[in-house]
């Protein structure tokens, strides 16, 4: 009677490559911490006015980045968490006026919105460009045309984001609609994320169900060949 044989090890490589993107990006505490600097910056602005509220912002940022130090988790996350707090509340100190603690972000959804709808029409769909170069899967998917319209859907839900929190945000802004600002910033951040995130695993889980495919069609070829080979090759 044989003994069962062990699972193999995961390697690191193994390990770091199932890593999700909700991780790669600070994990449920990065949400959370992404949001504090926002809602500190709203209060602070209603009970003490914009030049406490740009100092508390900036100092809620700073200790979320520390903290995250102290914490040994993903830094990136914080620090462009930080710079992108740093923008804001700068862009709020030169127009006077916190609603312009929200401009950059307004502007940004348009700018990355555009980005994804062009990597649609020049045929290459950022998610998919983006999910192969973190994962090293290569663009063999592109020469499919159903993991690439997979693809072209989790790119184009993305693009659905962004305009809405740009022409819900803009209104808004344009409104003197402050509060109400902060609110759609908040609910309209990673909730609607969450969304396009859920289609983006579809897209990598059709597109990958296709890889298999085309690997396991590609090896019955080369099966049949090999035997054709064989048969051929033998002296008569």
């Amino acid at each position: 009677m044989t003994n069962p044989q062990p699972a193999d090890p995961k390697t690191p490589a193994d390990e770091e490559r199932q890593e999700t993107l909700l991780e790669q990006m600070g994990g449920i505490s990065g949400l959370i911490y992404s949001s504090v600097p926002v809602v500190v910056f709203v209060l602070a602005n209603a009970f003490f006015g914009l030049n406490p509220a740009i100092w508390a912002a900036l100092g809620a940022a700073a200790l979320i980045t520390v903290l995250r130090v102290v914490r040994k988790e993903p830094l990136q996350p914080a620090i462009s968490g930080f710079f992108g707090v740093g923008i804001a509340v700068f862009i709020a100190y030169q127009t006077g006026d916190a609603k312009g603690f929200f401009l950059f972000g307004i502007w940004t959804a348009l700018v990355y919105g555009g980005v994804f709808l062009v990597s649609i029409i020049i045929r290459r769909p950022l998610v998919g460009v983006v999910w192969s170069l973190l994962n090293g899967l290569g663009q063999s998917w592109r020469q499919d045309p159903v993991a690439r319209r997979a693809y072209d859907l989790a790119t184009l839900t993305f693009v659905a984001v962004f305009a809405a929190r740009f022409i819900v945000q803009k209104w808004l802004y344009d409104e003197d609609l402050t509060g109400w600002l902060a609110f759609a910033k908040l609910a309209m951040g990673y909730p609607l994320f969450a969304i396009a995130l859920a289609v983006t695993v579809w897209a990598v889980r059709k597109s990958t169900a296709r890889q298999k495919e085309r690997e396991a069609a590609e090896e019955s070829d080369a099966d049949v060949e090999a035997r054709l080979r064989e048969k051929y090759s033998d002296p008569a």
